[in-house]
């Protein structure tokens, strides 16, 4: 089975890759596959083709990298963290 590599921002995008296995491994969904050094390595799964596209990314049609519920959470996250650097600077 092949599926191409689409994330925008691989130096790979839009290579086919033919998948040699496809696991979860270190808390990811993750594609293995041959290099052209034919070493085995992996690729998050939701960087390809492997699946069907998720229905925002149909909607959005390539004109939004970012979903609001995952701007809000990278948002408290940085809250977090900053709200620890100060506290430790304290």
């Amino acid at each position: 089975m092949t599926t191409e590599i689409t994330h925008p921002f691989h130096p790979a995008r839009g290579t086919q890759i033919l998948i040699a296995t496809r696991q979860y491994n270190w808390g990811e969904d993750r594609v293995m596959y041959y290099n052209a050094d034919h070493r085995l390595v992996s690729i998050l799964a939701s960087w390809t083709s492997i699946d069907e596209p998720d229905v925002f990314s149909l909607s959005a049609a390539g004109h939004s990298w970012f979903r609001i519920d995952d701007l809000c959470q990278l948002r408290a996250l940085i809250d977090s963290m900053m709200k620890k650097a100060v506290d430790h600077v304290k």
